[in-house]
């Protein structure tokens, strides 16, 4: 029995070639599925296809196999398709494109057709990126955040909201553990120096994320390296992936993080200043005004605990692995380095 048009598919036997036909608009002959990733939150699979007007690669994402996982991760699921097919219309930032697009009601079930960006490279979060690589994915990251800068119509779409007090007290109560069983299981991969400056952002992270509301605009939160995809040869033209943690928040947060997870310290340091121009100068291009370079500097500086945050709570909740852990590593040393460097802690309290 084939799965009718506008529907959800959730197991790759369901792809056939009619299936696809009808969804794509088009007439598809033949289809070949090859698996993709881990399939940890979810299943992809690269689907190549023959017939008339078809691309000859495109990506499948479907659910987890395992039911009770999809409706565990369903709030992820929701938000990956929430920006293909509301948001990333409105926007500038460069990502793959959504071929089509079907969500439950629940959101556990759920089907993406989307561009395959081959030959464009995942960038390795863990060796890093050149400074011309970085200087790309801010100004695409200008596309994310500058189009709809403070825009209260985002307000008005389902699942997006800026954080009020109740949600800032609830993970700065859940971070406080979170950052002790990051410390705890990564042992001597995490430095003295770092559990201290680890240690001082959970007691200020409650006044951290409350911070700076008046300022906010669509944020990738998880704008790294693994969930980059570069053009081969050094070309410009990132793109980005897995909108699966699209929220509304102060949009230096992904800057900040990116910057600060990305590059060695000293590499950093030599050209953050710099970095951060290009991301706002970007910004301007995208019509933000009355928002000068001091400013996005000093939001720069505050959103660094971005870095500590995210990385914390991905080791400490997700599934580990020997690259995870060296991984997570070498963000938060990244991390806390930019943090102590740039006074974030002390700017974040000065503040309150």
């Amino acid at each position: 029995m084939e799965v009718q048009a506008g529907s959800i598919v959730t197991s790759v036997d369901e792809l056939t070639a009619p299936w696809l036909s009808t969804a794509l608009g088009t007439t598809v002959d033949s289809v070949t599925a090859t698996p993709v990733g881990t399939g940890q939150v979810g299943t992809c699979y690269r689907l190549e296809l023959t017939g008339t007007g078809v691309p000859e690669r495109i990506l499948a994402k479907l659910p987890a196999a395992d039911p009770a996982t999809r409706e565990m991760v369903s709030g992820v699921y929701r938000s990956e398709a929430r920006f293909y097919t509301t948001i990333a219309a409105t926007v500038a930032i460069d990502s793959p494109q959504c071929h089509y697009a079907a969500i439950s009601d629940s959101g556990a079930d759920f089907t993406l057709l989307l561009e395959d960006m081959c030959p464009s490279e995942q960038g390795d979060q863990l060796a890093g990126c050149t400074v011309d690589q970085a200087r790309d994915s801010v100004v695409n990251l200008a596309g994310l955040h500058g189009p709809r800068w403070c825009d209260p119509t985002l307000l008005d779409i389902e699942g997006l909201s800026v954080n009020g007090l109740d949600e800032a007290r609830l993970m700065a109560e859940m971070y406080g553990p979170a950052t002790e069983i990051f410390i705890d299981v990564l042992g001597p991969l995490i430095s003295e120096e770092d559990r201290v400056t680890l240690r001082e952002c959970v007691e200020v992270l409650e006044l951290w994320a409350l911070g700076r509301s008046e300022r906010y605009a669509l944020v990738h939160g998880d704008y790294r390296l693994d969930n980059l995809l570069f053009p081969p040869d050094g070309a410009r033209g990132v793109s980005a992936i897995d909108w699966q943690t699209l929220s509304l928040a102060l949009p230096a947060r992904d800057l900040a993080y990116f910057i600060g997870t990305s590059l060695s310290p000293d590499v950093r340091r030599e050209h953050e200043f710099a970095l951060v121009g290009d991301y706002h100068r970007a910004l301007t291009g995208h019509g933000v005004e009355n928002y000068s370079i001091e400013d996005c500097w000093d939001d720069y500086r505050y959103s660094m605990i971005q870095g500590p945050l995210i990385s914390v709570f991905g080791c400490a909740y997700g599934t580990r692995t020997d690259r995870g852990d060296e991984m997570f590593a070498a963000m938060v040393a990244r991390s806390c380095a930019a943090i102590r460097d740039l006074g974030t802690v002390a700017l974040v309290t000065e503040g309150s």
